[in-house]
């Protein structure tokens, strides 16, 4: 599958029109000027050019790359087309001017063969050109990639935007409420939307932004929007760069991370926006965002509300409100059944026989062979991490020369809260809650600590409010009840971070022993 490169102009043209796979047979193919691309396939590839050369956005191009294949059909040119532009865009080497539009996922018949001739082939050959730089693993774990508008969309989520779409131009103010577990692609729709919504010619003219509760996320989303054609690092934005400002769209990710007036570090500037909007105590995030935009889209999943601080379920649902659901598991490679698995074993469910073909899951009783194997991991695939529930007290703040100890293993926490799991020295620390949440890892290394613990006896779980030492995550909880269903939705939230694999180390003895037999009853 040789790729072929030609001068893009007139002769080009007429040359590939004498050719029949020019003329009749699918092919894929690149438009470049050493700066600008475009991305495109085509049944006949000389009509195609005709009609680019007439443009001035696409004359601008000195060369032509076509990828051709006698086993090419439509679907698996409209793929590869779609795989480059993906993989391009986060190589960053050059400003692609294609849309966003029509990345759609499906399947077909030898789909995989398609794909491996992309991996071993055709990307192969752009490095070798110079067309491309990164290897495919290392884009595959850059923020680029995995939060770029640029994704291939499934059909639920292309429901989902034509609906969002056709409610904007029908100009009705509804809150559009996208539920999903964790991994189903509610980021990628967020950003996906923004990108659609602002080069759409209907809706262009809206003024839009993004807004990301959590600071972490939100910097990396900045960073990436800044390197987005078309997008910038100003339309990602925290709640309170809503106050004072009026939108026609907001669209709100990790929207259950949204505050109210609890347990703030600092209650001087929600104060102040709450008074600007004559909202008194009662006034939250969500109650500004409301108040400032016409139209909000909250991608929303309640199991992962963390802290007593984030929104009431409740505030959403009493919302005039337009509802989707999410259900394809994107991030996870052993599927909704891993999701479904997780749940069951943290409500103490019968766990029913289930076979995560390609999934590594394993329970470590040894802290440190958990420890190697994360970063073994790491060497291998990178974006491997250590997490933990919020056990032990941030002694190095203050100095000290560890926070976490276990079985003599001492450990530290993150040293940074912004973009912790792509920090230089992530991999010899362990991210908390805070640091994790809206992330994707490779592997993921889970420490359940002491404040959780099973009675094999009643088969129960119970907390430790005493051991919790997130002083924010439990000020102000009177019910032990409700402490811990936070609690459990934080190990839900970590335990659903791996995309190939998860290793669990609790220090409860009972719960160890719980766990490592369930996961051990996994085929």
């Amino acid at each position: 599958m040789p790729i072929q490169t030609y001068p893009f102009n007139q002769q080009t043209i007429d040359k590939l029109q004498e050719l029949g796979l020019g003329r009749d047979w699918p092919a894929v193919y690149i438009l470049e000027n050493g700066q600008d691309m475009y991305v495109g396939q085509s049944g006949n590839t000389s009509k195609r050019f005709k009609q680019h050369y007439v443009r001035p956005d696409r004359r601008i191009h000195k060369r032509a790359h076509v990828i051709i294949d006698e086993e090419f059909n439509t679907s698996a040119t409209h793929d590869i087309e779609s795989w480059l532009i993906q993989y391009l865009v986060a190589d960053n080497e050059f400003e692609l001017q294609n849309g966003n539009n029509g990345l759609s996922n499906h399947n077909y018949y030898d789909k995989q063969k398609y794909l491996a001739k992309f991996e071993e082939v055709i990307w192969p050959g752009l490095q070798s050109m110079g067309i491309a730089r990164q290897d495919l693993i290392q884009i595959r774990n850059s923020d680029l990639f995995k939060y770029s508008p640029y994704k291939s969309l499934t059909d639920e989520q292309i429901d989902i935007v034509n609906k969002i779409t056709s409610s904007l131009l029908r100009n009705e103010e509804v809150t559009h409420v996208v539920n999903g577990e964790p991994g189903t692609g509610k980021s990628v729709l967020a950003s996906f939307l923004v990108k659609f919504l602002t080069q759409s010619l209907e809706t262009e003219h809206l003024k839009i932004a993004l807004v990301v509760p959590q600071a972490g996320l939100r910097k990396t989303l900045q960073k990436v929007f800044s390197k987005i054609k078309g997008l910038n690092a100003s339309m990602v934005i925290g709640p309170a760069g809503t106050v004072g400002n009026t939108y026609d769209l907001l669209i709100v990710d990790e929207a259950h991370r949204l505050r109210r007036r609890v347990n703030l570090s600092s209650y001087g500037p929600f104060d102040k926006a709450n008074k600007y909007y004559e909202l008194g105590n009662e006034g939250t995030q969500l109650d500004w965002i409301l108040r400032s935009s016409r139209s909000q889209v909250l991608l929303y999943d309640g199991n992962q509300s963390v802290v007593p601080g984030d929104i009431r379920p409740e505030k959403i649902s009493n919302l005039n409100l337009v509802e989707y659901r999410l259900t394809s598991q994107l991030r996870i490679i052993a599927g909704n059944d891993y999701i479904k698995f997780i749940d069951d074993v943290l409500s103490l469910q019968k766990i029913h026989e289930v076979t995560f073909k390609g999934y590594d899951l394993r329970y470590f009783t040894d802290i440190n062979e958990m420890v190697d194997e994360i970063k073994h991991q790491d060497k291998e695939h990178g974006l491997a991490r250590l997490v933990a529930g919020y056990a032990w007290t941030w002694e190095t703040r203050n100095g000290a020369d560890y926070d976490i100890e276990i079985d003599g293993l001492r450990l530290k926490w993150n040293s940074t809260n912004i973009d912790w799991v792509n920090s230089k020295n992530a991999v010899n620390e362990v991210g908390c809650i805070h640091t994790v949440q809206g992330y994707d890892l490779n592997y993921v290394g889970v420490i359940i600590g002491p404040e959780i613990s099973y009675n094999p006896q009643t088969h129960t779980l119970s907390v430790d409010k005493k051991k919790y030492m997130d002083f924010n995550g439990k000020r102000t909880i009177e019910s032990i009840d409700e402490l811990k269903g936070y609690i459990i939705n934080i190990y839900k939230t970590l335990l659903t971070r791996g995309i190939k694999g998860t290793y669990v180390h609790a220090v409860d003895p009972a719960l160890a022993k719980y766990l490592a037999e369930t996961i051990k009853s996994v085929k």
